[in-house]
């Protein structure tokens, strides 16, 4: 199958240039400044010269903090954008595939959030995520994978963040332990994206690796696996000051994704020891 993967550059868009020949997919990725997903008449014309039978849209601005005083450029680039890749999928006949985000939630349940819930968010990045959302769904063939606090090899991710305090000597580490998620390894989505595009999964899907944890439980645990000689405080969220808000409980019910490929995706613990020994200076 020829894929297109826009965003190409990212952690996401890299785990699918990896995955998708050991899949026997050819890949064709696009990212800035070659491509600017938010310039509708480009994407036309990248499409058609491409004439992908897939489109992967990893592109996105995720500054989560950054989005609330750059709501207008984040809409841009979250919103309207799939909107013109699905214009763009609809003319050539290929499947679009979304990559959207726990955010759209606004973290207030007590159960893990399924496909059905109704997104409620809390945030500007949230608010354009949801946006994507509804352009995808333009698209005649579409599939929308929300997926959560994702980490993976060449990029900024929250396990480079603490593998970087504790290179520079910090020992005392303080993490928020009242926000409640599903860490994702982008080499782990990215096989599952596949497999899902080969099945020919539509609609809405959410995608994560299996447990949950806390922040500093994820940080605990990569502390752990590093063998530094740390300690990790809990903190709440209030005490961080950050501008956008976070959902405080945004669990991803994977039961779906585990019925369509016969399995879940493995452990988060797993899949954050496996980056470790496939990126050891990653950052």
């Amino acid at each position: 199958m020829r894929l297109l993967v826009t965003g190409s550059r990212g952690q996401l868009g890299r785990a699918l240039e990896r995955a998708a020949p050991l899949r026997h997919h050819e890949f064709y990725g696009l990212d800035l400044p070659e491509l600017d997903v938010t310039d509708r008449a480009a994407v036309l014309a990248a499409v058609q010269t491409v004439l992908p039978e897939a489109i992967v849209n990893c592109a996105a601005f995720t500054a989560v903090d950054a989005a609330e005083s750059q709501a207008e450029t984040a809409m841009a680039a979250n919103g309207a954008a799939v909107g013109h890749l699905a214009a763009a999928a609809n003319e050539v006949g290929a499947t679009l595939v979304q990559i959207s985000t726990d955010y759209v939630f606004d973290g207030s349940g007590g159960r893990p959030y399924r496909e059905d819930d109704p997104p409620c968010p809390i945030s500007s990045y949230g608010r354009s995520k949801l946006a994507g959302e509804r352009e995808a769904g333009a698209a005649r063939a579409h599939l929308i994978v929300r997926t959560s606090w994702l980490f993976g090899e060449r990029g900024a991710n929250f396990v480079e963040a603490i593998r970087r305090q504790l290179d520079a000597g910090n020992r005392a580490l303080k993490v928020v332990d009242d926000q409640h998620g599903c860490p994702t390894y982008a080499a782990d989505l990215a096989d599952a994206l596949l497999r899902l595009i080969e099945v020919g999964a539509r609609g809405m899907l959410h995608a994560a690796n299996d447990g949950a944890t806390t922040w500093w439980g994820f940080a605990c645990e990569i502390v752990r696996q590093l063998g530094a000689p740390a300690d990790v405080e809990a903190i709440r969220t209030a005490a961080t000051d950050r501008p956008a808000k976070r959902p405080a409980f945004s669990v991803l019910d994977c039961s779906r994704l585990a019925a369509l490929l016969g399995t879940p995706l493995p452990p988060w613990q797993d899949a954050l020891r496996r980056y470790l020994a496939n990126a050891p200076t990653a950052g």
